[in-house]
């Protein structure tokens, strides 16, 4: 096995509709950004309310992928 660096970033994503669309949220712009990306690690959920109703859900996910010096 060789060895690799990865660096960690914690990003928020939102959707209307499931706490799980908000991570994919997450990922898919992450991905358009980032190279190599590797783990998704989910820290927090919360949700936003407006008027009594959860008007959107959202996650706190920390993000790791290959670290690639000088790029």
């Amino acid at each position: 096995m060789s060895e690799h660096t990865y660096k960690v970033i914690e990003l928020v994503g939102s959707s209307s509709e499931s706490w799980e669309k908000a991570t994919a949220n997450v990922i898919e712009e992450s991905a358009k950004h980032l190279q190599d990306l590797r783990i998704g690690e989910i820290t927090s959920m919360d949700v936003q309310i407006g008027e009594g109703k959860v008007i959107a859900y959202r996650v706190k996910v920390k993000v790791s992928f290959k670290y690639h010096p000088g790029t």
